[in-house]
Parts: C-alpha cells; sequence; structure tokens
C-alpha cells in the first residue's frame, strides 16, 4: 500500500477564476486576477488554479501568460481536453495541467470527466501533456472504476469533485457522499494516484476533506472570493488555511486502511 508522508501535507490551491469574472462583466482590467494570485501566494497558497474555457467567460489568454510571468508558486492550468487547450498548455508549459469537462451552456463545472467512456479521446492529451513536461490530473467523481480508469491511461493525478458532498444537506446525504469521498482517497492511493480534491469547498465542509490523509491537495476558489468581498483576500485565504490545517492535524499517519 502507498503510505502519504505526513499526516500534515495538505496544500492549499487558490483558483481566482471568478476574480476574472467580475472584471469581465464590465471589462476593462480590474479586478486583475494576477493580483489575486499574487495576493493568494502572500497569503499561504502552495499553488494557484485558472480555469481557459472555450468561450474566455472569465480567464483570458493574456492573464495565463502574465500568471506565468508573475507567480512564484505552481500554476494549475484547467482545461477541456481540445486541440486548442493543448496548444495553449504545451506553449506556457505550467506545472500541471487539470483535464475537465466542459459545456458552454453550464454554469459552472457539473461534474468529474467520463474516463472510461472518454479513454480514447483523453488517452492523446495525458501522453502529450506528459511528455511536455507538465503533470497531467484529470477531475473525476469520486468512483473507484474512474480511479481505475485514470491509472491505466498513466495520468499522475486525479482531483476529486467534492461537489455533490458540499451541496449535500448536512445529515445521512452529506455523510454518504463524504463516505465516497473517502473510500475514492484510499483507493487512489492503494493504485499509486496522487489525489486532491475541490469544488466548492467552504469554511463548513472543508474539514472532513482534509481529514482525509490520502489527499494531498485541496483547490478552493469560489467561496474564498465571495467572502474575499467581506473580510478581504488575505483574511479568507488565511481562514481557510487554519481550516484545513486544524482538521489535518488529528489525522494519524496512513497505514493503507480505507
Amino acid at each position: 500500500m502507498t503510505r502519504h508522508p505526513t499526516p500534515h501535507a495538505l496544500r492549499l490551491g487558490v483558483n481566482i477564476d471568478h476574480v476574472a469574472t467580475v472584471r469581465n462583466a464590465r471589462g476593462g482590467q480590474h479586478p486583475d486576477p494576477v493580483r489575486a494570485a499574487l495576493a493568494a501566494q502572500a497569503a499561504g497558497a502552495d499553488g494557484i488554479t485558472a480555469h481557459l474555457r472555450e468561450d474566455r467567460r472569465h480567464i483570458r489568454d493574456a492573464d495565463i501568460e502574465r500568471l506565468m510571468a508573475s507567480i512564484a508558486i505552481p500554476l494549475n492550468f484547467e482545461m477541456a481536453a481540445t486541440p486548442e487547450m493543448l496548444g495553449i498548455a504545451r506553449q506556457h508549459k505550467p506545472h500541471a495541467a487539470c483535464l475537465v469537462p466542459e459545456k458552454r451552456t453550464e454554469v459552472t463545472t457539473e461534474g468529474g470527466l467520463d474516463v472510461i467512456g472518454g479513454r480514447d479521446h483523453l488517452q492523446r492529451y495525458i501522453a502529450e501533456l506528459g511528455a511536455a513536461g507538465v503533470r497531467v490530473s484529470l477531475f473525476i467523481d469520486p468512483e473507484p472504476a474512474q480511479l481505475d480508469a485514470a491509472r491505466a491511461l498513466g495520468a499522475p493525478v486525479v482531483e476529486l469533485h467534492t461537489g455533490a458532498y458540499c451541496d449535500a444537506p448536512e445529515g445521512a446525504e452529506r455523510d454518504h457522499e463524504l463516505a465516497r469521498i473517502r473510500r475514492a482517497a484510499a483507493h487512489a492511493a492503494a493504485i499509486g494516484l496522487e489525489c486532491h480534491a475541490g469544488h466548492g469547498l467552504s469554511y463548513e465542509t472543508v474539514g472532513p476533506v482534509a481529514a482525509i490523509p490520502t489527499i494531498v491537495e485541496l483547490n478552493i476558489g469560489h467561496f474564498l472570493m465571495g467572502e474575499a468581498l467581506f473580510i478581504g483576500l488575505d483574511a479568507a485565504i488565511r481562514r481557510m488555511r487554519a481550516a484545513m490545517d486544524a482538521a489535518r492535524e488529528a489525522v494519524p499517519p496512513w497505514t493503507g486502511a480505507p
């Protein structure tokens, strides 16, 4: 069994997409997502996530170029598996590229990739990104069969979609979704995948996910940007970091048990 290196090794990736959403609502240059990325870096973020969508509804091509030139922490480039996005990723060579499903009609990412059904399509993108020195992750629902398919395609990292857990009401339904995430994270470790998680996490929901010892990175954006309106981005990120650390402090070393 894979052993998690330490119960405290939990990274925070901050998604700055929705700073660009506010900017694009009016046009112009403000607020600047790169400034937000630098503020997140100063507040203790371990990485920055930015999703360049086909319709450029928030992050723009120039934002990716400026992020690559400006930040000193890794950039996680979220992208659909399309020839256009592959070309952009190969041009900029971010630290990581997270392949996500994308539909023009969706407000936000609605679910994970179907790695099983999309095997033939995804294989090329995983191989070419890896050959370019870009670490590939696949954004998937917390289902062991999808993890097995990701492993078979050679993706080194998966990111578990936590949206169903975060959206579920407290009680049995949320507990059920959390159990799915726990099982998937343990299975990822057992088959040699690095496991990340994200989507919809808040101060209320982050603790139980942060306490899963085989998850090594959380990616959080929309909630932090909303909270920043009230308490500032620095304070919002530091509070999230503290909540993650407090949850992880109580985690015993991973021994391979589900």
